[in-house]
């Protein structure tokens, strides 16, 4: 007996589902499919300070969405649409806008080697990219 109510088998350990990679394509895509948008507009508009408004509405959007509703609720548009949440591994809370910052920052490492961060949940245990590595992060079901 370990002190504990009940002990449980290693069998019997909860499981986590963790969000494929595939549902996390698409939770991307919607989140950035108005960004794309705002930039064709600005590229065909061509008029340098009306691209730069654009710009700054583009940023904005990404801090709203991507950083702090992401860091604070877990759920950015795409992954609220998509039924996703980002958490921290350790604490199972949203991360804050700070780290999901951070975590974005960290997607350029992603990138830089081939992509293949990109494509690391498609055979990762958890399903995570470099970035959720370095950052301590998971996406699950919410």
């Amino acid at each position: 007996m370990t002190g504990y109510p009940t002990d449980y088998p290693a069998s019997a350990a909860p499981v986590v589902p963790y969000a494929s990679w595939i549902q996390r394509v698409g939770a991307y895509v919607v989140d950035v499919l108005p960004i794309w948008i705002l930039d064709i507009i600005g590229v065909s508009i061509g008029h340098a300070s009306l691209s730069l408004l654009i710009d700054l509405i583009s940023l904005v959007y990404i801090g709203y969405n991507r950083w702090y509703l992401g860091g604070t609720t877990g759920q950015s548009f795409g992954k609220k649409a998509l039924n996703l949440r980002l958490i921290s591994e350790q604490t199972g809370q949203p991360i804050g806008p700070l780290m999901a910052f951070v975590r974005d920052i960290c997607h350029i490492l992603d990138t830089i080697a081939c992509f293949v961060g990109w494509l690391f949940p498609l055979w990762d245990a958890k399903r995570q990219t470099f970035a959720d590595k370095i950052v301590g992060t998971v996406v699950i079901p919410a």
